[in-house]
């Protein structure tokens, strides 16, 4: 179970961590908090030194009714960053969080490694056929419409049902592409009420199915710190538990912006599953 990674070779077999480094002001939990060359890779070293086997780099916040941002925005964001890390960090694997062909072309031209999309190749027609050509592992994520409408979508017969559907298709289409590596992201808060995020981690094992990888990210979202009564910076004993609980379901990736906590969930997981 493993994933080319610019000639690297990551077993998946053991759940790995994808640390967040989010190159926005607007960021749901961390925005604006790296906003000098510094504190970015101070960040980058501490998730490095914590655990983290990708680094996932975005700037364009996805968050509900998060503002536009221009392609040419977005690139002046991230492409200096994705060059900073990788002379500072050669041997980090970068994924690049975007659902623009172009941004993930120049940031895989630049040092990335993984195209990861919230939008599934949906807001981009390019992007597969793109991917497909830089032969990188592709991240596909569940959602519907886009950041100012998602909200409004989520409206669904037989959630989990759709969702498979929803991914048998663009797994097709992926593959007729020829992409080989392909992980699967339940896009948890995009398109979904806090109890439909619940269902769907409940059963979140029935993705299995589809005999993938499992991307999983709750990270001090907001199913979290609305259920508990509390807010993001005290949503950090929440993100852990349900983590525990998306490896326990077959996750295999753990996309978070507390990486030590992450490392050590995998870590009494993998003991947990030895007896």
């Amino acid at each position: 179970m493993t994933i080319n990674c610019n000639g690297k070779l990551v077993d998946l077999s053991n759940p790995k961590v994808m640390g967040i480094l989010n190159c926005t002001p607007n960021s749901f939990f961390d925005g604006g908090k790296f906003n000098s060359d510094v504190a970015l890779l101070n960040q980058v070293e501490k998730m490095i030194l914590e655990g983290a086997t990708f680094i996932d780099i975005g700037g364009y916040s996805s968050k509900p009714n998060s503002e536009f941002v221009s392609e040419d925005e977005e690139l002046k964001r991230v492409i200096p960053i994705i060059q900073i890390v990788v002379n500072q960090f050669p041997e980090a694997i970068i994924s690049i969080d975007t659902f623009r062909s172009n941004v993930a072309k120049q940031s895989v031209e630049n040092g990335a490694s993984i195209v990861n999309d919230i939008s599934a190749g949906m807001l981009d027609k390019l992007m597969m056929e793109t991917v497909a050509n830089l032969q990188v592992p592709y991240i596909m994520m569940h959602m519907k419409g886009n950041s100012n409408t998602m909200q409004t979508l989520a409206q669904y017969e037989n959630i989990i049902k759709e969702m498979l559907f929803y991914f048998s298709e663009k797994v097709a289409l992926a593959r007729s592409l020829g992409i080989n590596d392909l992980i699967i992201d339940a896009g948890f808060g995009f398109a979904k009420t806090k109890e439909q995020n619940f269902e769907v981690l409940n059963k979140l094992q029935l993705f299995q199915m589809l005999e993938l990888r499992i991307l999983t990210g709750v990270s001090r979202k907001s199913m979290i710190y609305n259920t508990l009564e509390t807010d993001i910076e005290n949503s950090l004993n929440g993100t852990t538990s349900l983590n525990t609980i998306a490896l326990m379901k077959g996750t295999k990736i753990l996309r978070v912006h507390d990486v030590k906590e992450a490392v050590e969930c995998v870590k009494l997981y993998q003991k947990l599953i030895e007896n």
